[in-house]
């Protein structure tokens, strides 16, 4: 992804994940990247963060997504994450 809004380097949680921007009249494929990061100092938050790369597409705009998240929000956040994670390694079996 080229020009990228977010800062992706080697401490970026996922640099390439496979996305779906879905709209009422849209679907749009594409590579993303997705970042979990707080501030360094004084945190107040956890943000999630998600950029889709628009390159291949002129009419999806540029931007990203970010969800500031309580730490209680973060925990069950990955809670799920993990149960589904479960769900398919199990279906794979």
């Amino acid at each position: 992804m080229s020009d990228r809004l977010m800062r992706v380097n080697a401490y970026t949680t996922l640099d390439y994940v496979e996305a779906t921007a879905t709209g009422h009249e849209f679907e749009f494929d594409s590579v993303a990247v997705a970042n979990a990061t707080t501030d360094r100092e004084e945190p107040d938050c956890v943000r999630f963060q998600v950029e889709l790369d628009n390159a291949t597409d002129q009419h999806f705009p540029k931007h990203m997504t970010e969800l500031e998240l309580t730490p209680d929000q973060a925990r069950e956040l990955a809670s799920e994450l993990e149960k589904y994670a479960d769900r398919v390694e199990d279906a794979a079996k």
